[in-house]
């Protein structure tokens, strides 16, 4: 396993940098004293852009925290977190609120979509918050390549599993992100509607050059990955490149997993 290749930490992205994320010094931790959880203990790491990237690790690694403060969903003890070359850990609250919803997209275990809103509404709340009108050709791409043409006006419960997590990957999408994270997101998926949308994932990477950033604990998810980073007691553990099921299963059991 290979480490990261990283560059000098505290410093900007030089100009013409190709990572999508980025973070150096990354510490979250909750409680004081002798009760504190260090989730993230140190943590630098870059996400490249246009590629499909894991993050992997045993139970209580930090691989959701890393996702969170990566998204700006979270804030960081310590360290800073560039998105581009936007540092999020400098930004106010609306200030987050207005890049998350403008150059980030999310997928979420659960959906996330509203019940009273059909399909087609559900993708396009987020434009419709930020105050954006979608390209209607690239929502017709996007819409067809998801296979949901004839869904649009269903509302969520009359909607399969797999199909619901395919809305919620078209309202990621749709905005045209820096970088879409995805939570487990076929943790409620039978392996069939997985892999169809962890296929859609791998499409919109190597499709339309989408940044995608994933934490998993499934072996055979991570598989769809370019690349795998490996966390352990909230630190980088190496990483994987074109991984494949039996090399996780590897990596992981090397981790304790």
């Amino acid at each position: 396993m290979s480490a990261p290749v990283l560059s000098v930490p505290g410093e900007p992205p030089a100009a013409g940098y190709s990572a999508a994320v980025r973070a150096r010094g990354l510490r979250k931790t909750y409680g004081a004293g002798e009760t504190a959880v260090h989730a993230l203990a140190g943590v630098d790491v870059d996400v490249e852009r246009g590629a499909f990237s894991a993050i992997m690790g045993p139970s209580g690694s930090g691989k959701s925290t890393l996702m969170h403060c990566l998204a700006g969903l979270d804030a960081a003890s310590e360290g800073q977190v560039w998105l581009g070359d936007t540092e999020l850990t400098s930004l106010r609250d609306e200030q987050l609120t207005k890049l998350r919803r403008e150059r980030i997209g999310f997928v979420f275990q659960a959906f996330n979509l509203l019940p009273v809103l059909d399909a087609q509404e559900n993708m396009l709340l987020p434009m419709q918050l930020a105050g954006q009108r979608p390209d209607q050709a690239w929502m017709d791409d996007v819409v067809g390549r998801l296979g949901l043409r004839d869904r649009l006006h269903h509302r969520p419960h009359e909607l399969s599993g797999g199909q619901q997590q395919r809305v919620a990957v078209a309202r990621a999408l749709l905005p045209r992100p820096d970088v879409v994270f995805a939570d487990e997101p076929t943790g409620n998926l039978d392996s069939r509607s997985g892999a169809e949308v962890l296929d859609l994932l791998r499409s919109s990477v190597r499709e339309t050059g989408q940044t995608v950033v994933m934490v998993t604990h499934d072996p055979v998810a991570a598989s769809y990955a370019d690349r795998v980073v490996l966390l352990a007691d909230g630190r980088l553990a190496g990483e994987l490149q074109q991984p494949t099921v039996d090399s996780v299963i590897s990596a992981l059991r090397g981790l304790g997993d």
